[in-house]
């Protein structure tokens, strides 16, 4: 990576940090440049991969990523590989001819190579956008082992090594950089990105952009547009599972051509895939049974639910057997720990939620089970194809249970919002002016709506084109001087000094710590907010102070001068529904492919646009020649029964805020969180959770029944 203005060390490094630093106007002419660049990249008009102006395209293609012979040399030399596996060679090839690709590959069929190669022959930074700070890692590892200069930044980065990794993408050192999705919402991140050659943007999950998709995140669509503005020279989607609807979306939001769309399909000759029917009650044996009989090897084992995974896990290690908990309540520390355990040994067994196996490169996993139903066909896919990465033979089988159908339809229906909850957002945004700032945490709180399903409808609210999400930014920071505060004024002189004077006495004093609202601070300074930024950045990156930002709150401008309230309710809470169907279609249809009188495998990969003709020999219904029949689940009393009625009436008046709806009262009994809940501290009740095992529909009945008449 070139900065586009390179400075000197010393004071001219105040230009380096943008307008209105300590210098005031100093940083002009670096920003009229970023303008420039990205008036160009508006101008070209070609989609998220179109470059600046050039002379032609087969120019650029031929000077930037090199001949055909060049890139075998890299691959040969730095990765240590003699051919390119199936469909990497396509992919950068379409880098080459379109400035854009999507690579759809089974997991662990070789996505990283598609933007570690190019990154090489690259001149600029090849940035990289991934939700899994595991894969982040393990990829770090593999390419300091071959001398890439990678690093990567997310939350769980100590500090120091957070300072390192900037200072390494501003001098040009580093190829690659790998962050997350939230980091876009950092404004300072933005800043320096401005200030970059971005050779390659690889979008990792790249499924996520998709609305109807199977693990959709509105952070993922923002990616497209801040790709644009950013004016990044070629474009990379990557996925392990995209059905064709998925496809299209991933390629219509990136401007990808479909010719550009290389997907390598999904059968896998080499894992045998077993689906067996099993009651509630004789789980744990027929897993233990399997377990026991296993020729050896690596082994995971799927739950969905989180006390699941330590119940299991410590029913095996009872059982002699080598096996540990996985999931996303555990501390980040124990966590690595279990995860190295597992990865450094052949025989060993980890009992996970999906929060386990995401990027990590572990080729020999000999079996994966699935204890209970998982959530969709794309999570399966992902889930299984951890096995046999290797191509040897391996074992995927899933004890399949009608009584985890609750739990999983529960998960769909907690994250649709009560329509009063929407109505009191849209009534709150649309009575916030032109131009607003929020929080969103507490707007979250205020409408008793979960940050994710927030974040989602603020989304809708922008594709509905009513919002235009602007850059967010810090309302608070706090920062600890490394040396006395008048030993850092006396560094500067004249006005730069008197103004850093000011703005530490506008500081609120802690034991060690210094806070201050950035935006109170610059109206009382009569300075503009962006300078006492730049200032207080400016410091930290000389060293002279720590410094954390909190508070982050994301601003927004109304497109139309009116609205009618109703008429987006009433379209939000229809999305949402949609939503809500679309999970639930996901369940019936793994529960599909394990009843299919059929190949399975073939229904398996058909789902994502693969047709393959005749039987795969290796699923169930290829063996036996039958159709499987799931076991009844046992029947439930007819609510209210096992439920204490009084005692629910006597909470729901002390609690009117967080159980006033009938939706409320049932998240509540199916154990299922919202803010109102957390707030009210309802997460502990004896009642939360009480009829968690019931199907939700059959609870939000009886409650809007029990509401009704109160």
């Amino acid at each position: 990576m070139q900065a586009k203005n390179p400075q000197s060390m010393g004071q001219a490094v105040f230009a380096s940090v943008g307008i209105e630093g300590l210098l005031g106007s100093g940083g002009r002419a670096l920003a009229e440049d970023g303008r420039a660049r990205l008036a160009r990249a508006a101008r070209a008009g070609q989609g998220l991969g179109a470059p600046a102006p050039r002379s032609t395209a087969r120019e650029e293609r031929d000077e930037a990523l090199g001949s055909q012979q060049s890139l075998e040399q890299i691959l040969e030399e730095r990765f240590g590989f003699a051919a390119f596996r199936p469909g990497q060679r396509e992919v950068i090839s379409a880098l080459r001819e379109h400035k854009a690709a999507l690579a759809v590959f089974p997991t662990g069929a070789g996505k990283s190579l598609c933007y570690q190669l190019p990154a090489l022959a690259l001149p600029g930074l090849t940035l990289v956008v991934s939700p899994l700070i595991a894969l982040m890692k393990d990829q770090l590892d593999l390419l300091g082992r071959r001398g890439i200069p990678a690093s990567r930044l997310d939350s769980s980065l100590p500090e120091e090594e957070a300072r390192q990794a900037v200072e390494r993408v501003r001098s040009g050192e580093l190829k690659l950089l790998f962050v997350a999705p939230e980091r876009f919402n950092n404004e300072r991140f933005l800043g320096m990105l401005r200030q970059c050659r971005i050779s390659l943007f690889a979008v990792d999950e790249a499924h996520c952009i998709s609305e109807w998709g199977h693990n959709f995140r509105p952070d993922y669509l923002k990616l497209a547009q801040l790709g644009r503005e950013l004016g990044v020279e070629r474009v990379l989607a990557l996925t392990a599972t995209a059905t064709p609807a998925v496809v299209e979306s991933i390629c219509r939001a990136f401007g990808i051509p479909r010719e550009a769309a290389v997907v390598t399909g999904f059968y896998r000759p080499n894992l045998e895939l077993l689906t067996t029917p099993v009651a509630a009650g004789e789980r744990d044996g027929l897993l233990l049974q399997r377990l026991r009989a296993r020729a050896g090897g690596t082994t995971i084992v799927y739950v969905t639910l989180q006390k699941t995974a330590e119940r299991v896990a410590a029913m095996l290690e009872a059982q002699g057997l080598p096996a540990r908990a996985y999931h996303a309540g555990m501390e980040a520390e124990d966590r690595t720990r279990v995860q190295d355990w597992w990865r450094l040994g052949d025989d060993r067994i980890v009992v996970a939620t999906i929060a386990f196996g995401m990027g990590i490169d572990k080729a020999d996993v000999r079996y994966v089970y699935h204890y209970n139903l998982p959530k969709s066909l794309e999570s399966y896919s992902q889930e299984i194809g951890r096995a046999g990465r290797d191509g040897k033979p391996s074992i995927v089988e899933m004890l399949s249970c009608a009584d985890d159908v609750p739990a999983l339809e529960n998960f769909a229906y907690g994250d649709t919002p009560t329509e009063s909850s929407l109505k009191g957002l849209v009534d709150e945004i649309l009575a916030s002016g032109e131009s607003f700032d929020v929080s969103q945490y507490a707007l979250a709180g205020r409408h008793d709506l979960r940050p994710l399903v927030l974040k989602t409808a603020l989304t809708y609210l922008e594709l509905l084109g009513v919002l235009r999400q602007g850059t967010p930014f810090y309302a608070g920071y706090e920062f600890q001087a490394r040396e006395p505060l008048d030993a850092l004024v006396r560094r500067f002189e004249g006005e730069r000094a008197l103004f850093l004077e000011r703005l530490f006495a506008e500081c609120k004093r802690g034991r060690v710590w210094l806070s201050l609202d950035a935006a109170e601070v610059a109206s009382r300074l009569g300075a503009q907010r962006s300078r006492v930024v730049k200032a207080l950045e400016y410091l930290e990156e000389k060293g002279w102070i720590e410094l954390r930002a909190s508070e982050v709150r994301q601003r927004y401008s109304r497109l139309r001068p009116a609205e009618d309230a109703s008429v987006l309710v009433g379209e939000l809470a229809r999305r949402f529904a949609t939503r809500e169907e679309g999970e639930l279609q996901r369940l019936q249809q793994v529960l599909g492919v394990v009843t299919r009188d059929g190949c399975q495998v073939h229904a398996l990969v058909g789902h994502f646009g693969e047709r393959r003709e005749g039987r795969c020999g290796h699923c169930t219904w290829c063996r036996t020649g039958k159709a499987q029949v799931l076991p009844a689940s046992a029947p439930f009393a007819p609510l209210p029964a096992g439920l204490e009625v009084t005692q629910l009436a006597s909470l729901r008046a002390k609690h009117p805020q967080a159980l006033r709806e009938p939706r409320q009262v049932s998240r509540f009994l199916c154990g299922l969180t919202s803010p109102a809940l957390t707030r009210a501290k309802l997460a502990r009740h004896d009642l939360f959770g009480a009829l968690e095992e019931r199907r939700f529909a059959e609870v939000l009945e009886w409650c809007s029944g029990w509401v009704g008449q109160r």
